[in-house]
């Protein structure tokens, strides 16, 4: 080979490699394009906020059922090492009882290892109330609505409808108790008093709840727990909430009383939007509140089903 044909070689040798370095390089970049395109799509930025140390904001927003997905997101929280406060923003009429519980007591573990504050905003009542206390300090707004301490059960009953229809339904069951109350005939006594038990029994729950986190007498606590709602000024007399104002003051209170530090970030813990689980839904009486032209309000119970004690409030089923 002549001295140009090596020279050549050569030439071809050093633009191989110099290409090899190029599409290796284009290689990783697009690795790295796609690993971020992953986190950013299910996560967006807050993904990578979270990894450093923050104030945690959970927006807690429509029915509460205590759905799986915000359960565990909440214990994602309660693990987090840089999340330093928790801020739950509340704009809820209330929902199940027992998921209330649950969100309640998920609440309360991560109050054991760093400070939580409840931003009430429209509305935070009934089992939005439940959540609000499981925070160590409470803002509403002057105008919120809140309270409605109490527990409700309720079913449609038919029976006459369905005399007028000519329809009769026949029914075998183990014990006269069993899938009682029915839809489909008055409620017997033995019935109601059964079902007025596992109501007061819940309510003895919830009214010692806001007793206990209130640090309110019992005696005061039925006084206010007759169902009624307050509004966030109203409230604050009452001492079921402890300041007026917004997010600001729950800052403030985080800096001042709890030394945050002030120049934290708040960053947003989100449901993943493609839960499928909502947790929410009326079965029959869903077709009662159609019937009196509350189609809307129903329709928030499609999805699943729910049957069992309520701690919600909403004006049209007072």
């Amino acid at each position: 080979m002549t001295m140009a044909g090596e020279a050549e070689l050569i030439v071809d040798r050093r633009r191989l490699r110099r290409r090899l370095v190029f599409w290796r390089i284009v290689g990783c970049l697009a690795v790295i394009i796609a690993l971020l395109a992953l986190v950013l799509g299910s996560s967006g930025f807050e993904g990578f906020k979270k990894h450093q140390d923050h104030i945690a904001r959970l927006r807690v927003t429509g029915m509460i059922t205590g759905d799986q997905p915000t359960l565990d997101l909440l214990k994602e929280l309660r693990d987090s090492e840089t999340a330093k406060a928790l801020i739950i923003r509340l704009d809820t009429p209330g929902g199940t009882t027992a998921g209330s519980e649950a969100l309640y007591e998920a609440i309360r573990e991560i109050a054991k290892t760093r400070p939580v504050v409840a931003v009430m905003d429209t509305i935070a009542a009934s089992g939005g109330y439940i959540t609000a206390i499981a925070a160590d300090h409470i803002v509403a707004r002057g105008n919120t609505i809140t309270g409605s301490i109490g527990v409700i059960f309720q079913w449609a009953e038919v029976s006459k409808l369905m005399d007028t229809l000519g329809v009769r339904i026949d029914e075998i069951k183990s014990g006269d108790l069993k899938a009682e109350p029915s839809p489909f005939k008055p409620i017997p006594e033995k019935a109601r008093d059964v079902s007025n038990a596992m109501v007061q029994d819940a309510f003895r729950w919830f009214t010692g709840l806001v007793a206990e986190r209130r640090r309110l007498p019992m005696e005061r606590v039925l006084v206010l727990s007759d169902g009624r709602v307050y509004t966030g000024r109203q409230a604050l007399t009452e001492k079921l909430v402890d300041d007026i104002g917004g997010e600001e003051k729950a800052v403030d209170w985080l800096v001042k009383d709890k030394k945050i530090a002030s120049d934290l970030e708040i960053v947003d813990w989100r449901v993943p939007s493609d839960s499928s689980s909502t947790g929410l839904g009326f079965s029959a009486v869903k077709l009662v509140l159609r019937a009196l032209g509350l189609g809307s309000f129903a329709g928030q119970a499609s999805g699943v089903e729910l049957d069992g004690l309520l701690a919600l409030w909403h004006p049209a089923l007072q």
